[in-house]
């Protein structure tokens, strides 16, 4: 499950309505929006995203954060090494065949040295 994934299924938890009535609501068939909630589709379009949030009458703070998590959560993800060192391309095709494996501990801590990385620019 992705981070919008989840976040989608908690509004539609919190608003009580099921996947069909929800899919039904905003244009899109119910198979779509299980595909959406388990992380097997792609970011969704910003055309659907505003449908989402306008269906669940969320304040902007709330939209922005959902379309933000959208943007962050495509389960197949690109990275693209062209003209940087060999290993940083090693290293993100060993990162993409091992991340399965990572315990949660893990992704926390390089998720951590990210952060800090980006407070270094």
């Amino acid at each position: 499950m992705t981070p919008f994934a989840e976040a989608v299924r908690q509004l539609r938890e919190r608003k009580g309505v099921t996947q069909k009535q929800m899919a039904t609501a905003i244009g899109v068939s119910p198979a779509y929006l299980s595909a959406l909630e388990h992380g097997k589709r792609g970011k969704p379009s910003f055309d659907l995203l505003q449908r989402i949030a306008g269906y669940f009458n969320i304040i902007w703070d709330e939209a922005e954060e959902l379309f933000f998590l959208a943007g962050s959560s495509d389960p197949k993800v690109v990275i693209d090494t062209v003209g940087l060192p060999p290993q940083y391309t090693a290293f993100a095709n060993r990162l993409a065949r091992d991340i399965r494996k990572l315990p949660p501990s893990v992704i926390e801590e390089l998720s951590a040295v990210l952060q800090k990385s980006r407070s270094c620019d």
